[in-house]
Formats: structure tokens, sequence, C-alpha cells
């Protein structure tokens, strides 16, 4: 493992496998309800607020880091909440790393979770209705289980996502060995010093990454499956 990796190159995965991770959880905690709430509604905001969940997609992600990099920044909105409450600025922190990784990735959980709910429709919610199920407990015991595809789904993606990311990451954390410094960035370091061999051991590992996070969303959807 010494020879194929640096100390910093180790040190960039666990850092990369712990923000991962760590921002898969906050995004399914915060994308259920917004994707059942998109599932569900017939707001006239449904388009505003899909459009803005999904807004990271077509964004440029060195535009997403700037703005967050303003707002989170010392004289930002939120870096004067931050800072009134002591907790500093989130900039050039694995805080805010998090922050800029949950609002990049968040499409991509809300969306195969917002998939998964219309598909389950009206008539499962009616019947537990009928048995005098409540909304939530409807929602834990039938809407959950019957969506299992969709998390599974929505979990991959928002992990492998997160992983991938460069430009938000470089833009809200900087190259802070140790400390915001993920494999992405380590790699582009690598180019940069010409260390082409410690490169490509990192993309390859890369490459290998997003070749099974590929076949494990064929595996697991029967649909792509049949299709």
């Amino acid at each position: 493992m010494d020879s194929l990796f640096t100390a910093a190159d180790l040190s960039a995965i666990w850092l990369t496998v712990k923000l991962a991770t760590v921002v898969t959880m906050i995004l399914l905690l915060l994308g259920t309800p917004i994707a059942w709430w998109l599932a569900r509604t017939r707001s006239a905001w449904k388009g505003p607020v899909g459009a803005l969940v999904a807004l990271p997609i077509v964004l440029p992600p060195t535009v997403l880091g700037f703005y967050l990099l303003v707002t989170l920044g010392p004289n930002g909105p939120i870096g004067q909440l931050t800072q009134a409450l002591g907790l500093g600025v989130l900039p050039f922190t694995f805080a805010g790393l998090v922050v800029g990784s949950v609002i990049y990735s968040l499409p991509f959980v809300v969306q195969p979770l917002q998939n998964a709910f219309e598909a389950i429709g009206e008539r499962p919610l009616e019947v537990a209705a009928t048995l005098r199920a409540s909304p939530l407990d409807a929602f834990f015991s039938v809407v959950l289980p019957l969506a299992k595809p969709g998390f599974l789904t929505a979990t991959i993606l928002g992990f492998a996502h997160t992983v991938g990311e460069f430009g938000v990451v470089l833009m809200i954390g900087g190259n802070i060995p140790e400390k915001t410094r993920v494999v992405s960035v380590q790699i582009y370091d690598h180019v940069e010093a010409l260390e082409y061999t410690q490169a490509h051991w990192l993309s390859a590992g890369m490459v290998l990454f997003a070749f099974l996070v590929l076949l494990a969303l064929y595996s697991l959807n029967p649909g792509r499956r049949r299709a």
C-alpha cells in the first residue's frame, strides 16, 4: 500500500470517505422530506423549489463555490451569524466542506427519492388510511419499504457524487493537508507537481470506484436490468 499511495494520498482518501459519509447521512435526512413534499404537493411553489434543488446540476461548480465562499465568509450573512454564535467562519474548514457538498449533491439524493415516492401512487396510502394508520405511521410502515430502491439509489449517488467533487470543495475548502484536501484535489496537486505515477494510482482508483458505483446502480435497479 505504501508503494502505491503516499501518506498524503491516504490522508486524502480517508478525508474523502469521511466527508462523503457525513454528507450522505445529512442529505438523506434533509432530502427525504423535501422529496416527499415535491412528490405530493400541488402547490405553485413546486416548480421553483424543484428548480432550486436541481440548480447544482447545471450550475458550474466554481460559481456555486464562489457564492458559498462569499455567503459563509466573514462578511457574508451566514458568516456573520456563525461568528456571532462563536463558531467562527466555515470556509477552509471540514464543516465548510460539508455545507458545500450537501448543497452541491442535494439533487442527486432528492430526485431519486422523489421519483420513488411518485411511483408509489395513492393506493397504498389510501389502504393505510382505511386501516386507521396516521400519516406518519403510513410513511414509515408503507412508504419507506416501498421506496427502498429509491433510497439505495439516492445513497449511492449522493456518496459517489460527493467523492467526485472538485470545483466546489476547492473553492470552499482550499487545499489544506489533513483538513480539506480530498482525493480530487490531491490528484490535481500530483499533476501540478508532475508526479504522474501517483496521479495515475489515485485516478485509477477513482475510475474503479465510478465503475463499481454504476454497476451497483444497474444491479439494484430491476427496471434497468429488464430494459
